[in-house]
């Protein structure tokens, strides 16, 4: 959010990836406008914001998105429109076309399916964006968010259950701490854990390909509701929806931050105490 420097640490956000899902862009725009008005009175917030850059994606999947405003008969649209390999089919559902595990489970080899993974890893314009971005400096960021709907989980790395991310002990209680933030709002329960776990098992994710990037913490939000209204969500949900999931996504930027920078002071207070103490030995 703002100016950014060589070096500097950063967050991610995207959300709209799947076209259906109206109430992630929804929850993106809230975000962003949560945060700057925030940074004016809140000093944590400043922190963070000159800490980090904040690169939000309100919707990741433009094409997509426009589609399924056309009519009530591609409401429920989710791919983006690229044209399939046999020109009688259109779109490549987005979270299946990354680099992790490309292809392996949950897909379909065919174009008209709603998981029809691509012609191969990368192989979208929206996919290769977010890779050749987020990857030309991945070592400066420090966490990776994915906003979904629905279902109200926070899913953590792999989809694919032959693996197990090395740090899945913190992504477990960084998302359990996330999740109580967010039923405190309005008593909304999200469930916490891989997608095999609480969901299904699935292959080619942003997610999955964040973290195989080595970026620490990265999760998929899967926001209200739990299958009443579906992806057509009302309304009147909007407003709580974006308040709660908000919550959550500030107690994970929130653990990134502190643990990188109030952890960088720690260690140079050390260094400090350790130089003073080896001056005074040798005065």
């Amino acid at each position: 959010m703002h100016q950014p420097f060589e070096g500097s640490q950063a967050i991610w956000m995207d959300c709209g990836i799947h076209a259906r899902e109206w109430i992630a862009p929804a929850f993106c725009q809230y975000f962003v406008r949560q945060i700057l008005q925030t940074y004016k009175t809140d000093a944590k917030m400043e922190a963070m914001m000159t800490n980090m850059d904040f690169y939000i994606t309100p919707v990741l999947n433009i094409d997509g998105y426009m589609f399924s405003w056309k009519n009530s008969s591609t409401r429920l649209w989710r791919k983006n429109r690229s044209p399939g390999p046999s020109g009688d089919c259109y779109g490549t559902d987005l979270n299946r076309n990354f680099d992790a595990n490309w292809g392996t489970i949950r897909v379909s080899s065919d174009c008209n399916s709603d998981i029809y993974p691509g012609r191969g890893p990368i192989s979208e314009p929206e996919a290769q964006a977010v890779t050749y971005f987020v990857g030309s400096r991945k070592e400066d960021f420090l966490c990776f968010l994915t906003i979904h709907s629905y279902g109200q989980l926070l899913l953590i790395p792999y989809g694919h259950p032959d693996f197990t991310a090395s740090n899945y002990d913190e992504l477990m209680k960084v998302g359990e701490e996330a999740a109580e933030a967010i039923l405190k709002v309005h008593g909304k329960t999200y469930r916490v854990g891989t997608s095999p776990a609480v969901l299904y098992p699935n292959s080619g994710s942003s997610r999955d390909w964040a973290r195989m990037q080595d970026i620490p913490l990265t999760f998929t939000f899967e926001l209200r509701d739990n299958g009443t209204y579906g992806f057509e969500l009302p309304q009147e949900e909007i407003q709580p929806t974006c308040e709660e999931a908000y919550s959550g996504a500030l107690h994970i930027i929130t653990y990134a931050h502190d643990k990188t920078f109030n952890g960088a002071a720690a260690t140079a207070a050390a260094l400090w105490t350790t130089l003073l103490a080896l001056g005074v030995h040798l005065m």
